[in-house]
């Protein structure tokens, strides 16, 4: 069934797509009144990091995020995460602020990246060391770059309705399954047009880049480096990368629940003699979780993810295979500094769509030559997405940016018919910056700084402290603020039971862990 016969059968039901739950995860580094990453512990006025479920920290413990919960709508999820970023402005130290967007501030080398630290329980203990992993294989450098995720789902009620078009002879549990690894198959030949659109990182610190390996950035002035048509640079060869994973041969396989699955535990179990080179012990204290290719399915980065609801006591692959997935975690999107919460509503009603558009939209296997198209187009876009008459590779064919793009966005106001015409007015609007790349975010931040004649830094830096200006002088949500104090009291509660509840070391832990995988 084609995408338009999916859409007119649909448009009796599309009330059953206003249970759709969604949430937002934004991380942003604390920095220090000098410009470096601050090197204080995570504040004891937010709770502890491993518990708590709204204010936790990523790698380091100077990187926070913020998580807001499942909601249907739009409206309250952003009141949500606003409340919560006014209550970490403040409760900041006066000397701290929040980096307000995706590339990193100043890095005075990698010593003064604090790693994230969860406490002497277990499970804390397997979360530092996890992180310490990755500062010892990849470099905590690369582990500063802070994104937003954006996670769906589709309403119980929705999956049960849109089953009967298909007249399947699957369960329904299957059928979900099936559908939402279509889903993420097409965020990921598609995925290309989200960085173009709302990629926000065209320019870095030149700290950021020291000692790295080649690059084809340019100088912009004595203190950054970026590139003339990039969109973000956070998803291209200088961000997040697998180049250890990609040369093993172990890549995310989306072609179903069982291949996705298996490609992940693969690299779980596969070894690798740089990282056995590291080694599991270095002076009777951990340097990873492991020597294999992928400490934990995490390490594996992607721009998306199925997810389960997590388990007591199982694995997040376990819980897949198990229960099967509950959302989708779209993770390539930046942080925008021109918008004080780094997204707006718009930008949320667009990914509503998007997200509609890639489960409607026919989702066939994707080959080897297709992924190779895939990364091709990927690292193109990243780097050159402005680029005048940029080719991009559509099976097996050259095709204009701007002719794709036309495409994808007809199709995407098209799956917006079923969701409101505030979805149909905003992805209009937003289909504008295929035509007119001076509409980008990207192409915005990079005139505002040549007007200021600003590098990265100080560019930035004056948006952080306008935002924290901004944040403390509106109203306090008392009720919201009152939320989180009691959230904070109870993640510090949780985290001394787990620790006391131990019964095992931490190598029986470690053991019995990956015992099983």
């Amino acid at each position: 069934m084609q995408l338009q016969e999916k859409i007119q059968q649909l448009k009796p039901y599309n009330r059953l797509l206003k249970g759709n739950l969604m949430g937002l995860e934004k991380e942003g580094l604390r920095v220090s009144r000098e410009g470096g990453i601050s090197q204080a512990p995570h504040p004891q006025t937010f709770g502890c990091a491993l518990t708590h479920p709204n204010i936790t920290t990523d790698f380091s413990e100077s990187l926070i995020e913020l998580v807001t919960p499942p909601l249907d709508n739009s409206v309250e999820m952003l009141s949500f995460l606003e409340d919560t970023q006014h209550y970490l402005y403040y409760h900041l130290p006066k000397d701290q602020n929040f980096w307000p967007t995706s590339m990193p501030c100043v890095i005075r080398g990698e010593t003064t990246i604090p790693i994230a630290q969860y406490g002497t329980s277990n499970q804390g203990m397997m979360r530092t060391i996890y992180r310490q992993g990755l500062a010892n294989r990849y470099g905590s450098v690369m582990q500063t770059i802070a994104g937003i995720h954006f996670n769906y789902s589709f309403s119980h009620e929705f999956w049960q309705q849109y089953q009967t078009l298909f007249t399947s002879t699957e369960t329904l549990r299957s059928f979900i399954d099936n559908s939402y690894m279509g889903l993420t198959r097409n965020i990921v030949r598609y995925g290309w047009i989200i960085p173009y659109l709302f990629g926000a990182s065209p320019a870095v610190c030149k700290s950021f880049l020291k000692g790295y390996h080649a690059h084809s950035l340019i100088e912009f002035n004595e203190s950054t480096l970026y590139e003339p048509h990039a969109t973000s640079l956070r998803m291209g060869d200088i961000g997040y990368q697998n180049l250890a994973e990609d040369e093993a041969g172990v890549k995310a396989n989306y072609n179903s629940l069982g291949h996705y699955v298996n490609s992940l535990k693969a690299g779980i179990q596969t070894a690798c003699f740089e990282y056995e080179m590291i080694g599991l012990k270095r002076h009777r204290k951990y340097q990873q979780l492991n020597t294999n290719i992928l400490q934990i399915e995490n390490e594996y980065y992607a721009s998306v993810r199925p997810k389960p609801l997590l388990e007591p006591d199982k694995k997040p692959l376990d819980a897949l295979s198990s229960s099967g997935i509950s959302y989708v975690e779209l993770r390539s999107i930046d942080i925008n500094p021109l918008l004080p919460l780094g997204i707006d509503k718009a930008q949320i009603y667009f990914l509503e769509a998007f997200m509609l558009f890639c489960l409607l939209e026919p989702s066939c296997a994707i080959s080897t030559s297709e992924q190779f198209e895939i990364d091709t187009n990927d690292q193109l876009v990243a780097h050159e997405g402005r680029k005048p008459k940029l080719m991009l590779m559509h099976r097996g064919t050259q095709t204009s940016l701007q002719k794709w793009g036309n495409d994808i966005m007809t199709k995407i106001e098209q799956c917006a018919t079923l969701l409101s015409e505030s979805h149909q007015v905003f992805v209009r609007d937003i289909a504008c910056r295929i035509n007119n790349p001076n509409l980008t975010p990207s192409a915005i931040t990079l005139s505002q700084m040549k007007e200021r004649n600003q590098g990265f830094f100080d560019y930035t830096d004056s948006l952080s402290k306008q935002y924290r200006s901004d944040f403390l002088s509106n109203t306090i949500n008392q009720e919201h603020f009152d939320y989180l104090d009691h959230q904070a009291k109870v993640s510090c509660k949780k985290q001394q039971q787990i620790e006391a509840s131990d019964l095992v070391s931490f190598d029986t832990f470690l053991t019995e862990y990956f015992k099983n995988t």
